[in-house]
């Protein structure tokens, strides 16, 4: 299991994640008298959001304002297609931050990589170089041009 730490909006994020994945929450729990008097969060607000993508398990610690998301670390989504691609761009950019090469910032502060699962072989091939020049001219990926540029 992995754990994101967020400063209040666990349950947010893990609702979100779970409808642009397709995925599902596994449970919900709260802060009670003896949690609350450690964390110094209110008793009843959400503590963890626990859910799953894939056959993946996350949880969603509402932790406080201790820590915050970097790039340092961030998700790879591999995608079939130019359509999935675009998918996962469109959801997962709304409220967010679009960077380049594929790389975006959700609006819960998390790294993500929409990339398509060819890529490693289109910059493994004769003309890797080609490829990664027009790569770093993206922001969202575009398959058909890393293929010409491959060619």
């Amino acid at each position: 299991m992995n754990c994101l730490w967020f400063d209040g909006d666990a349950e947010d994020a893990a609702r979100f994640y779970v409808s642009v994945f397709k995925g599902r929450m596994l449970a919900v729990t709260r802060f009670g008298e003896s949690a609350s008097k450690v964390s110094g969060m209110k008793k009843g607000t959400v503590m963890t959001a626990v859910f799953r993508l894939g056959r993946q398990d996350f949880m969603a610690l509402n932790g406080g304002p201790e820590y915050k998301f970097t790039p340092a670390i961030s998700f790879m989504v591999n995608c079939r297609d130019q359509k999935e691609i675009d998918y996962y761009w469109a959801k997962l950019t709304k409220g967010g931050k679009v960077v380049q090469c594929g790389w975006l910032t959700d609006k819960f502060g998390v790294s993500w990589q929409i990339v398509p699962e060819v890529l490693g072989k289109l910059v493994q091939g004769r003309n890797s170089e080609k490829v990664l020049s027009a790569m770093l001219k993206m922001k969202k990926l575009d398959i058909a041009k890393l293929k010409q540029a491959a060619k």
